[in-house]
């Protein structure tokens, strides 16, 4: 009689094995076996790491295997299984691999299909058309879309991590508990001390080294030496954790009336203002997105305050970006000054303060929050309603969505909800966060997350105008990467555009995203409809990219670049200065967060610093969706671009004060998991 061997691998997680009873069945062309079992209590089989093998005997030959079900049933307590895969071995010695990667919980059952990947035409027989539709209505159950404030993209309809669906939770959940993990690391960084002293002001700027950890030859002591430095200030717009904002100035604002006599002693080439403008010198950040939120009011005995200013910067003839002018508001008055580098060292100095600031609020809410975490749980909740594990793309979308949704819901949990951790610190808390997503999601289009096209839009794209900006320069060579990898996946599935225009699931998927994730508005620009091959590889650039490189581009510099209290204050206790000549050290020591304010912005920029356990970067896929051997290829050619991106940008920062790495492949993690 025939004879199938059938290996089964568990997952290597905590608690991943199971002792409950675990059955086979195997679907064949001409025939099913009978329900085999495979595993019962104390029978040691399915631990942790494990890999078994079982040989299944039938009494005729089952044809072309096409669907394998796996079975558990409870023993005595709830007992989830991590299956990784199952592998079986035909009579006639062929291979056929059936990834799973998912957890059997409960009384559950699995029906699983081998690993290559298929579009929905490639299926003839009924039952695979059957098999793919089940799993898709299964997925639309669990993965519902809801509104978790009016205006922004939908969101998983989920209260807590636990109400997740089992695939999508955190492995251990106390590893991503965000009051553990910000009271650890005040612990860690010996700062747990100063964590209930609210309204406690600092004595001085020397002051804040009681809370800032040392260590030698880093970023973070580079910027408590030099914070105060004009170039300091300047470098941060092109490599500091929020490098998105700069952008060249075509035309002065009318909103800011500066004039060449005010800037003549910032300007080098002896060309008026407007003669700088026209030669690509000039520079603007504006703040004007903060104009009119709201200011945390959650704690009535501290008042907090934020401000919307503006920022002209120049290129100078070290082509060094510094600041030449800084107006705290929006609208130009005398109670609204021009601050220049010409003032009054503390004039100045508060100016830059209220600049870094802002950024910080619009780096954590816009930069951070809305176009990484927001727009990637997008993506991942779109792909699992539309795209079934057998679809190439699901394949390869699946690893840049590991977490994605768990660490968004454990922040509407703890976080960003009302009276949590966010309201603690900082001054767009109480709910001024979600008023700057609102009215950020006016700017959320498709064309400003295409990387170079945003660079292009900008006016940032020259590298000879520019030379010091490797933000854009790492982010191109990883997105040209990413997007050659995907054209090679594209061509293995998708011989014509026509193919695209047929792929069914592929088009429920991207509308998916344009009708809840970006709630229809036309003017995003986000397609409905994907016609070509090329556009395709596009969007999934922009997906995986997202994903992956831009966020580790703009989280994991925050300590970096947060953790010295002044250059990155997360409120501000004393309203902007209405008139120069008024500035002194102790104004600006009282306008700083306090000592409990200080330290629990410290546990959260050192906490959402650190990479996950075991985490996977960029080009790392353990976890094997695809079994062909022309995907493979494709892998192993993207990861020898990646690496040779790692090795260029090594080269680059050695003997470097301020080495740039945020974009190097192997700091960049596959998915938002933090």
């Amino acid at each position: 009689m025939p004879t199938y061997t059938v290996t089964v691998a568990t997952g290597s997680q905590w608690f991943a094995g199971t002792d409950d009873y675990v059955y086979l069945t195997l679907q064949g062309a001409s025939g099913c076996s009978d329900r085999h079992l495979l595993d019962k209590p104390f029978y040691n089989d399915f631990e942790r790491g494990a890999v078994d093998s079982y040989d299944v005997t039938v009494e005729e030959d089952l044809g072309e295997i096409q669907l394998i079900k796996i079975e558990k049933r409870k023993y005595w307590y709830q007992d989830d299984w991590y299956l990784k895969y199952v592998t079986v071995k035909t009579p006639v010695g062929d291979y056929l691999e059936f990834p799973c990667y998912r957890w059997i919980t409960d009384e559950k059952e699995v029906v699983l299909r081998d690993g290559r990947a298929k579009l929905s035409r490639d299926d003839k027989t009924q039952i695979l058309k059957q098999h793919r539709r089940k799993e898709l209505e299964s997925r639309q159950k669990m993965y519902r879309w809801k509104e978790w404030h009016p205006g922004f993209p939908l969101s998983i309809d989920a209260h807590s991590h636990h109400d997740l669906p089992r695939d999508i939770q955190f492995d251990n959940e106390k590893g991503i508990d965000f009051i553990l993990n910000y009271t650890k690391a005040m612990e860690n960084l010996y700062v747990n001390r100063f964590m209930h002293m609210f309204q406690s002001s600092w004595s001085d700027f020397a002051d804040f080294e009681k809370i800032f950890v040392r260590i030698s030859n880093t970023i973070s002591e580079y910027v408590m030496q030099h914070w105060r430095e004009d170039f300091m200030f300047g470098y941060q717009f092109l490599n500091g954790c929020n490098p998105v904002l700069i952008r060249r100035c075509t035309e002065i604002p009318k909103k800011l009336p500066v004039t060449t006599d005010m800037v003549e002693c910032s300007l080098e080439r002896n060309l008026t203002l407007e003669e700088e403008v026209k030669q690509g010198n000039i520079f603007i950040v504006d703040y004007e997105l903060l104009d009119g939120v709201d200011a945390n009011k959650t704690d009535p005995c501290t008042i907090q305050y934020l401000a919307a200013p503006i920022c002209l910067l120049y290129k100078n003839l070290e082509n060094k970006i510094v600041p030449i002018a800084i107006q705290l508001g929006q609208k130009p008055g005398p109670d609204n000054p021009i601050f220049l580098p010409s003032d009054a060292t503390y004039d100045w100095l508060l100016a830059k303060i209220w600049v870094r600031s802002s950024d910080f609020h619009i780096h954590q809410t816009v930069t951070h929050l809305l176009r990484t975490h927001l727009v990637s749980e997008v993506f991942s909740i779109a792909m699992f309603r539309q795209l079934p594990a057998v679809h190439p793309l699901f394949k390869l979308l699946v690893p840049h969505m590991r977490f994605t949704i768990a660490i968004n819901t454990k922040a509407r949990e703890q976080l960003i909800c009302e009276c949590g951790l966010f309201d603690k610190a900082n001054a767009t808390g109480g709910g001024g966060h979600v008023q700057m997503v609102q009215k950020a999601m006016k700017d959320l289009t498709y064309s400003s997350l295409c990387f170079p096209e945003e660079i292009k839009a900008k006016g940032m794209d020259s590298k000879e105008d520019i030379p010091y900006y490797y933000y854009r320069d790492d982010g191109i060579k990883v997105w040209e990467a990413i997007k050659s990898f995907a054209e090679d996946v594209i061509h293995i599935y998708y011989e014509s555009d026509e193919v695209v225009c047929e792929d069914v699931e592929l088009q429920a998927f991207v509308k998916d995203i344009y009708v809840y994730g970006m709630r229809g508005v036309k003017a995003s620009g986000f397609p409905k409809v994907i016609r070509t091959r090329e556009t395709l590889a596009e969007y999934l650039t922009v997906i995986i990219f997202t994903t992956s490189a831009q966020h580790a581009a703009v989280n994991f510099g925050q300590y970096d670049w947060c953790s010295w209290i002044p250059n990155a204050p997360p409120t501000m206790r004393c309203p902007p200065p209405t008139e120069k000549g008024t500035v002194t050290i102790e104004q600006i020591v009282e306008s700083l967060p306090d000592r409990g304010r200080s330290c629990w912005h410290l546990g959260a920029v050192w906490a959402l610093s650190q990479f996950q356990d075991n985490e996977l970067f960029l080009g790392m896929y353990p976890d094997e969706h695809f079994v062909e051997k022309p995907v493979k290829e494709a892998m192993a050619k993207f990861r020898k671009n990646l690496d040779d991106i790692v090795n260029t940008i090594t080269e680059r920062n050695k003997n470097k004060k301020l080495p740039y790495y945020y974009l190097s492949p192997d700091r960049i993690p596959n998915s938002v998991a933090v």
